[in-house]
């Protein structure tokens, strides 16, 4: 495990004095201020430059335990979207194209032939879902391996593409439950402190949820000190695929805008991987999952959104790009104080 280097020191300090000198009140910009320094850290330069190139792979895949009574939806509903995603009429697509944000969608373990799917979304598929985590692992250590190469490979791609800035999303019926068993395995947590409603569950179902997330965390047991191991043991292919490719972002100098419990659950599991990862991480909006709050506060992250949003698909942090977009504006195009003052006898 080796640490990954923080966003430039100097052009931090750089962008913080510039923040200081605009024409602006102290402090006026509030969150805008610190986001367009972070941006600007993380490019290494100041001002930033806008960020005009911003691309967010949506990683797809089943998961054992949605045929155990976890979700409020059948597992069709996974193949079912990844179709939607390809026509552009998912939600978070309508948000895409909003704020000019280029989507790509990969099955990484839908169990679905996805007949008519173009080839190019299937060509990273490590396997057909994921195995029923609190009865069985999640995956084989060879495919654990696969999933992560294959969000590296992919995280590759985009920034050859040029991306300034990267996102995950997610789609797959029954997978905040792998995540919450992420996050209470990096933190220490009982299941009961982790897990949330998902896709809106009763009560009755909450319950059982909980008692599901308890029964993987205890038969994996010590496995769970290990970052690689927990994703094994109690993850699926498209989280390891999503830690693999927030890894890569952190390690290539990439900032990423984290969506939901799934995204914030794969950034915790990449600090993990990566310490100091987390410092190219910024938060895009506050889901409903106690989960994904708790792993905010573990990294440090304070979210840019907060709207009770718990779609998915990388929908949150999309719709927080024109919050980045704004913070880099004023670093870049609000006047210095220092010039439009006469100069001093």
């Amino acid at each position: 495990m080796n640490a990954v280097a923080v966003p430039d020191p100097a052009v931090r300090t750089a962008a913080a004095e510039r923040l200081a000198g605009l024409a602006t009140p102290a402090g006026a910009l509030g969150r805008l201020g610190e986001l367009g320094v972070w941006v600007a850290a993380t490019q290494g330069q100041c001002p930033p430059a806008p960020l005009d190139n911003v691309r967010l792979v949506i990683f797809a895949g089943d998961h054992g335990v949605a045929q155990h009574g976890v979700s409020a939806y059948p597992p069709a509903i996974t193949p079912a979207m990844v179709h939607t995603f390809v026509l552009g009429k998912a939600g978070v697509s309508a948000l895409a194209a909003a704020h000019g944000v280029h989507v790509r969608v990969l099955d990484i373990a839908v169990d679905d032939d996805l007949e008519g799917v173009p080839a190019e979304v299937q060509a990273h598929k490590v396997r057909r879902g994921s195995g029923a985590i609190h009865v069985e692992d999640a995956l084989s250590a060879e495919e654990t391996a696969a999933a992560i190469e294959v969000g590296r490979q992919v995280a590759r791609d985009e920034i050859a593409a040029g991306a300034q800035l990267l996102m995950s999303g997610d789609m797959g019926i029954g997978n905040t439950t792998p995540a919450s068993a992420m996050v209470a395995a990096a933190l220490g947590l009982p299941a009961q402190e982790v897990t949330g409603r998902g896709t809106g569950v009763d009560d009755a179902a909450l319950l059982f949820k909980q008692q599901v997330v308890q029964q993987a965390l205890d038969r994996a047991g010590d496995r769970l000190a290990d970052p690689v191991q927990t994703l094994q043991a109690v993850g699926s292919a498209d989280l390891a695929a999503t830690v693999g490719y927030l890894v890569e972002a952190a390690e290539s100098g990439v900032p990423v805008l984290l969506d939901g419990l799934m995204s914030v659950a794969c950034a915790l599991t990449a600090d993990r991987m990566a310490p100091g990862a987390a410092a190219w991480f910024a938060a895009g909006h506050r889901s409903t999952e106690p989960a994904q709050s708790l792993a905010l506060e573990k990294m440090g992250l304070e979210p840019v959104l907060d709207l009770g949003m718990r779609l998915g698909e990388g929908s949150g942090a999309v719709a927080a790009v024109p919050v980045l977009r704004s913070a880099v504006a004023v670093l870049r195009d609000v006047a210095l104080l220092a010039d439009l003052l006469p100069p001093s006898e």
